[in-house]
């Protein structure tokens, strides 16, 4: 493995380039083709992205659904209060951030909107905690006064909290929402089967990782927090007899994957705890390309797809994607790393 300076990864995103609200129709987003084999870019709409997939490729998904709430509230002093639910254990239970997390203590009481109570109980590690609701038809009452929690960067209110899900969306469980997914419809779905493509699902519950930057300079001592993902075993079969190319949507789905590689093309089933950290020198045991959004700088994302394209590639890639006025970040543009041409088979 190289010894990557984060530096390297370290460029200027001015704000106007970080896409407040999704476009109206999903597909219509702009697409940057690039090609590791030829180092050739080419700019495309999402929809032509069609164009490069081939029959007996093996498209693989991240089905997470974005089940998180934001509340807000006070305490009975009349302080404000903000929680975040990230786990729902049932029975009114649930793991929460909070804010401000060290002014609440096990045993303080927090008034909700809409008549919402809840207890903090116990103090968790990271700052979390775990708080217990009070009183009847709390699911309903969370589901009116709850708000999806978009990235701290989207500033816009969302007037549709289902743009923030994929169309595939059917595990509960993320914080956030696996966003490289957000471009695609029932009908682009529905083309690339018809085309011959296989359609796979992973799921990875995204967590609160995804929002914070590597903190050290030398990125070999950056440590991954742990998130839950599982591959099924219709999924590892499908690959395992993939007469195409293994294309994963977002970085979620390749995470999942190279974390239940067992050798070439060849997958475990199950799910698992993973804190896999993908940087340049790694060797993909099973994704041969990949849809991925433009991605903050210094982030873990960054250093994954430079493992797949190549470090200069991908510099000369955002430059040009900056240049030429792309959307960046969740609700932003996309990129397809992938070559224009299957390797011949060995």
């Amino acid at each position: 493995m190289s010894h990557e300076e984060l530096r390297d990864y370290d460029f200027d995103l001015p704000e106007d380039r970080i896409a407040q609200v999704p476009l109206e129709d999903r597909a219509s987003s702009k697409l940057l083709h690039v090609d590791p084999a030829t180092g050739r870019l080419e700019d495309l709409r999402f929809r032509d992205a069609i164009s490069l997939l081939h029959p007996g490729d093996v498209l693989v998904v991240n089905d997470t659904r974005v089940s998180a709430l934001r509340l807000f509230g006070a305490k009975t002093t009349g302080a404000q209060v903000e929680a975040l639910l990230l786990r729902d254990f049932g029975h009114g239970r649930f793991t929460a951030l909070v804010k401000p997390g060290r002014r609440l203590k096990t045993g303080y009481e927090i008034e909700f909107e809409a008549g919402l109570t809840a207890s903090i109980v116990a103090e968790l590690a990271d700052g979390q905690r775990e708080i217990q609701f009070h009183g009847g038809n709390i699911e309903d009452r969370l589901r009116e006064v709850g708000s999806v929690p978009l990235p701290p960067y989207i500033t816009t209110k969302l007037e549709n909290p289902e743009r923030y899900q994929t169309v595939y969306a059917n595990e509960g469980g993320s914080v956030a929402a696996p966003t490289a997914g957000l471009h695609f419809t029932p009908e682009v779905l529905s083309q690339i089967q018809d085309k011959g493509v296989t359609i796979a699902r992973v799921t990875l519950d995204v967590g609160l990782d995804t929002f914070r930057p590597i903190a050290t300079e030398k990125v070999e001592e950056h440590h991954m927090h742990g998130e839950w993902c599982a591959v099924p075993p219709e999924t590892a079969d499908l690959i395992a007899n993939a007469k195409g190319r293994i294309i994963a949507v977002g970085t979620t789905s390749v995470r999942t994957l190279e974390s239940f590689a067992i050798g070439k093309r060849q997958l475990e089933t199950g799910r698992k705890l993973t804190s896999i950290f993908i940087q340049p020198g790694y060797e993909f045991q099973i994704v041969d390309g990949m849809f991925t959004n433009f991605h903050m700088p210094r982030t873990t994302m960054l250093l994954m797809i430079s493992a797949m394209a190549g470090k200069e590639l991908i510099q000369t890639a955002y430059q040009h994607a900056l240049r030429s006025e792309y959307r960046f970040l969740s609700f932003g543009d996309s990129m397809l790393i992938i070559n224009s041409e299957p390797e011949p088979e060995k």
